[in-house]
Formats: C-alpha cells, sequence, structure tokens
C-alpha cells in the first residue's frame, strides 16, 4: 500500500502513516499539479494540507485512491463531491486548531483593547506617543458578545469569562441547560449589537450570515464597540466596517478573514485607525498543525487496517454491505436535512428548530435508521454551525444542543415503496414538513413540501414559490428570471384548488442574487419566496 503526504505535514505524520502493514510512505511536497496528476494513480492514501488542490481532474487520475485526509478542519481545497462520486473517503481534524483560533480571537480583542499593534509601530518609529495611547481600556466588567457558541465560541466565552467578562451568546440550537453550563447568557441576535461592548463572531458563511454585521447593525452597537471576526470571510461588510471606524462609533476591528484572499493594497480597512488585520493565522499554530495532522493520520491508519470510518465528511460509520443498501437513501436523507433547515430558516419563525421528528416509511424503515437520522441531522445542523459537522459528530452536536430528535417507524406506506418525512418544529410551531422518496433505484426526489403534493429533484440551486393559485404566475417568474440571465433547469409545480394555493420549485443553474429574488416577490399573486442551495 502506498500513501502520498503532499504537502507540509508536522513530522509526526509520516511515522503514524508507517504503522500501516506493509506501507510505503512518501513525503513529497511542492509538487506541481501536473506532476501529482501523473503519480497519484500509484497510491491508495492521500495526506495534504490547503496547498494541494485536489480537483475533479486530479482524483479522475487517481484510480487506486481510497482515502483523502485533510489536516485541517475545511475541505475548500478538495473536491468533495468529485471525491463522494469516485467512492473515496474524505476524512479531516475536526477540533483539531480549536483553541489556537479561540486564543487568536482573544489575543486581537485585547490588542484592540489597549492599541498594541499601532503603539508598537509609534514607538518602532522612534515616537514616544505614551499620551494618546493611554486612553486604552481594560476587558474586565466589560460584555462580550459571543455569536456562535460551537467548540470555537464556548472556547472564547471560557477564556474570556478568565478575564472577569460577562458573556452574552447567541446560538440557534444553544438551550438554556447548556447556556448554563458554559456560564453565558443566552440572548437573541439583535440583543447582542444592542448590548455588547465586543463582539466576536464564530458562525459559517451561508446565505444567511453573509454580511451579518453590516451597515444598519454596526449602527445598532454601542458607541466604542470592539469587533472580531476570526471565523469567514464575507461575514462583515468590510466597506460598512471602515466606515464606522472612520465615524469613531466603532472603536476598533480586527479581522483574520477577509471576504477576497489575499485583500487589495488599497482596501478601505487598512487606512482606518485602530484597525487590525492578520492574514488568516488563526489556526496556524505549530501545536495546530502538529494536533490536526496526529488526528487526521490516525484516523487514515484505522480506516486502512480495521476499515473503521472517523471524522469522514462524505461517509457514515457503517459497514461496507449496510452503505450499500442504505446509500440512495443517506443522499436523500441529507438532502431533506440541507432543504428543511434553509427553508424554515426564512419562513415565520426565522429561527433554528428546537425539535426534529423523522418518520419513516414502506421498505426503508426495514433497515438500520441511525445512519439516515445522521444524514438528516448533518444537513440541518450545517446550516447553523461554523464547526465541521459529519454523519459521526452530527447526533452528539444535537444533543449537546438541547435538539429533540425523535424518529417513527410504519412498514406501510400508500403512495410510495418507501418514504422518508422531516418535520421541523420551533417551540410548539411546524415551520416546515418535507417527504421524499427514491425513484428507480437511486434519484432522490421531494415529493411533498408542507402537504402539497410535488416532484422536484433536491440539487443545487432551488427557488420556491409561494403564490395564489391564478393565471399568469408561471410565465411571470420564467420572464422574470429570463430577464437576469438565471437559466432555468427544471420547473416543479403543486396546486391545491380548495385553498386557491400554489407551490413551484424551480431548479436554476445558478444562484439567484437578491436584486432578482426582490422582483419575483412583487409579482402579481405571489406570496412569499425563498432560495435554498442543496
Amino acid at each position: 500500500m502506498r500513501v502520498l503526504i503532499s504537502d507540509e505535514l508536522s513530522p509526526e505524520a509520516k511515522g503514524i502513516l508507517e504503522r500501516i502493514p506493509g506501507a510505503q510512505v512518501d513525503f513529497r511536497p511542492g509538487l506541481q499539479p501536473a506532476e501529482l496528476r501523473e503519480i497519484i494513480g500509484g497510491y491508495e492514501a492521500l495526506a495534504v494540507r490547503s496547498a494541494t488542490k485536489v480537483t475533479a481532474e486530479l482524483l479522475a487520475a487517481a484510480t487506486r485512491l481510497r482515502v483523502i485526509g485533510r489536516a485541517g478542519t475545511g475541505v475548500d481545497n478538495i473536491d468533495l463531491a468529485a471525491a463522494t462520486r469516485r467512492g473515496v473517503v474524505v476524512m479531516n481534524a475536526p477540533g483539531g486548531n480549536s483553541v489556537s483560533v479561540a486564543e487568536h480571537t482573544l489575543a486581537l480583542l485585547l490588542s484592540l483593547a489597549r492599541s498594541i499593534p499601532d503603539a508598537s509601530q509609534s514607538t518602532r518609529a522612534g515616537k514616544w506617543e505614551k499620551k494618546k495611547y493611554a486612553s486604552g481600556r481594560e476587558l474586565s466588567g466589560k460584555t462580550l458578545g459571543v455569536v456562535g457558541t460551537g467548540n470555537i465560541g464556548q472556547l472564547v466565552a471560557l477564556r474570556a469569562r478568565a478575564f472577569g467578562m460577562r458573556i452574552i451568546a447567541y446560538d440557534p440550537f444553544l438551550s438554556a441547560e447548556a447556556a448554563a453550563k458554559l456560564g453565558v447568557e443566552p440572548v437573541e441576535l439583535a440583543e447582542i449589537f444592542r448590548r455588547a461592548d465586543a463582539i466576536t463572531l464564530h458562525v459559517p458563511l451561508t446565505e444567511q450570515t453573509k454580511n451579518m454585521v453590516n451597515a444598519q447593525t454596526l449602527a445598532q452597537m454601542k458607541p466604542g464597540a470592539l469587533l472580531v471576526n476570526c471565523a469567514r470571510g464575507g461575514l462583515v461588510d468590510e466597506r460598512a466596517v471602515a466606515d464606522a471606524l472612520r465615524s469613531k462609533h466603532l472603536g476598533g476591528a480586527a479581522l483574520d478573514v477577509f471576504e477576497s484572499e489575499p485583500p487589495a493594497a488599497d482596501h478601505p480597512l487598512f487606512s482606518c485607525e485602530n484597525f487590525i488585520g492578520t492574514p488568516h493565522l488563526g489556526g496556524s499554530t505549530e501545536d495546530a498543525q502538529q494536533n490536526v495532522a496526529v488526528i487526521v493520520c490516525e484516523a487514515m491508519v484505522e480506516y486502512l487496517t480495521t476499515g473503521t470510518i472517523r471524522n469522514a465528511l462524505n461517509v457514515p460509520s457503517v459497514s461496507g454491505e449496510v452503505l450499500e443498501r442504505l446509500g440512495p437513501f443517506l443522499r436523500l436523507a441529507g438532502k431533506l436535512g440541507t432543504f428543511a433547515a434553509q427553508f424554515a430558516l426564512q419562513g415565520e419563525c426565522a429561527a433554528a428548530p428546537e425539535e426534529i421528528e423523522i418518520s419513516y416509511a414502506g421498505e426503508v424503515a426495514q433497515h438500520p435508521t441511525a445512519p439516515l437520522t445522521a444524514a438528516v441531522l448533518k444537513g440541518v445542523l450545517s446550516t447553523f454551525m461554523v464547526d465541521s459537522v459529519n454523519e459521526v459528530s452530527a447526533p452528539a452536536l444535537a444533543r449537546e444542543r438541547g435538539l429533540s430528535v425523535k424518529e417513527t417507524k410504519t412498514s406501510e406506506t400508500p403512495d410510495f415503496a418507501s418514504l422518508v418525512t422531516l418535520r421541523l418544529r420551533c417551540g410548539k410551531m411546524l415551520t416546515t414538513e418535507v417527504s421524499g422518496t427514491i425513484v428507480g433505484k437511486r434519484e432522490p426526489r421531494l415529493v411533498r413540501v408542507d402537504g402539497l403534493d410535488i416532484e422536484a429533484v433536491p440539487e443545487g440551486f432551488m427557488i420556491i414559490v409561494h403564490n395564489d393559485d391564478a393565471p399568469g404566475v408561471i410565465g411571470n417568474i420564467g420572464q422574470t428570471l429570463g430577464e437576469a440571465k438565471v437559466n432555468i433547469a427544471q420547473f416543479a409545480l403543486a396546486r391545491d384548488q380548495a385553498r386557491g394555493e400554489a407551490l413551484a420549485l424551480v431548479n436554476v443553474d445558478s444562484s439567484a442574487g437578491p436584486d432578482v429574488l426582490d422582483k419575483l416577490r412583487k409579482l402579481p399573486n405571489v406570496r412569499r419566496v425563498h432560495q435554498v442551495k442543496l
């Protein structure tokens, strides 16, 4: 068995991988893409960091590849869909760099509070501006707003408490019990902006969180408040932050991540006082790099020697025989979870679910359903969390956040050989209900949405239109999307004549921008318009 390490991993990595009986482990960092394609066909396993780009083209040449190990959390450099299609297990190292990111967040917060970078630069320039920089502030007694209480957010909260800070936190899955255990006060997001003296962000970049810090939310913040983002670029409107710094309404801002990396040399933030920018260093410490290398390499060894799968992003922890039978339903379950979560988040409740109910009916109920439930939870939780979520971690994360998960099974279903139904509830309110099945042997379909029968392909970008059952709506939708150069791939329709209501699920080749969605909402007889990405 041949194993290739194509990036600079810590020295321990090679030794761990050599535990595989009979393995030949080659350490060849810095290969050019063409060189890597030339040799990858001879390897069963590949260990990478972020430099190696595992593209669909590379995977097509990797005819013997069984597993890819990413020494880190993100897998942006790996074509996960292509790997899945080729049956290659992709593993990462969740949590391996969480401490480093949390510590970097606190380091930036302390630096902002005392203007340390500006004071250092001034002193090194031969100045002694003690009076100018003597107006710093203590963290003790201040209120820190933590947005997102996944692994990193929790570590930040614990460390900030050691500085004597009061912690208020927003997380759609943070239960009162979990908040009490963490020692934070759970609040709504709007309250974070109103009350916090400093705000740190720890959420994923989604359509819902993009530019969550913008001109409007910045205006709601306390004068002189501080902002730190070590999570994802695009969570903040960087021009709005620059304007808030220049007007002195915002006391300071620190970004380790930018919407475009590297940012342009003339970026508007670079000319602002009390702004700190670092080049995506949050997880880049010697300790973190050693941790993630050890975690992922040990998981690779276990998989290649015993077949056990841990920390995989594209396959559940089940035997090969069960996986073969459940494969199409695992894909369906993940799509249902993602669709329902994004759909519910844009509805009346506009919050994370407090209860998930999954019903298995027909032939699928005769199989082990735990992997299917895990796939549903992964789809739901991935919509809200910055931390990597896979089928292994999803059930534990749901329990940590007090999310109620219920399963029901029945051998009978009147309309389909197998049917999976997912219901999300916020409090006592049913926020959405979706059902899906498998057509033929492997093709997933959405067959019911909020009580309306339909047949739609859960794939890519989907625009969901609720409208009055009236003439002209379909034509208007098509014309509006056509004028915006948004190509329609498929158009599925449902109607309830008794209620005078209709539903359209429109698969499009590219995302419809906010302006296009607004135009759709303003069309005659249109009630609601949402967009999801599957």
